[in-house]
């Protein structure tokens, strides 16, 4: 696996210790394999290619945020009752933070980060409500939250991380 990570650092994540991030490596790894093999075979799903894009940015970004210390609990998270998804939940800590990816296969004048816009934002917002609905109210109050955004560049081959650690608040 190639990767490259740069950005901002986490003050509040701890690192993965070594085994934490050769397992991690190694889910990667696998996972790609698969779905190498699924292209070979035929098996693969067709689907457009900025979408493709979209969820292998997604995958490498939940597997360096692991890296990183974050626990994962969610992927591509929905609500019945609020359109859209979050497509990564995880803790940092104790922060529960909603983390938005953008990925690009090219750094060009607009980095990725700034398609997370106004509308975006208000509907990740929306979504962290509803998914806060879940924990018990007692609880809900306390929980710390931070929204984040990942910007994922695949450069033939090498991918960066650009990460920006409660990019936006509640408004």
């Amino acid at each position: 696996m190639t990767g490259a990570a740069s950005g901002l650092s986490s003050s509040c994540m701890p690192a993965a210790g070594k085994f934490e991030r050769l397992w991690f490596d190694l889910q990667e790894w696998g996972l790609t394999q698969m779905d190498r093999f699924g292209t070979l075979t035929g098996h693969a799903p067709a689907m457009a290619p900025h979408l493709v894009t979209g969820l292998l940015g997604e995958r490498r970004a939940l597997f360096e945020l692991g890296r990183r210390g974050m626990i994962i609990v969610a992927r591509r998270w929905t609500s019945a009752k609020v359109r859209g998804d979050i497509d990564l939940i995880g803790w940092d800590g104790d922060r529960l933070c909603f983390v938005e990816v953008k990925t690009r296969t090219a750094r060009d004048m607009t980095p990725a980060e700034s398609a997370v816009d106004d509308q975006k934002r208000d509907q990740v917002r929306s979504l962290a409500r509803a998914y806060l609905r879940g924990f018990p109210e007692s609880e809900r109050r306390s929980i710390r939250v931070r929204f984040d955004v990942v910007s994922v560049y695949l450069l033939g081959g090498i991918t960066e991380f650009e990460f920006f650690e409660g990019a936006y608040g509640w408004r």
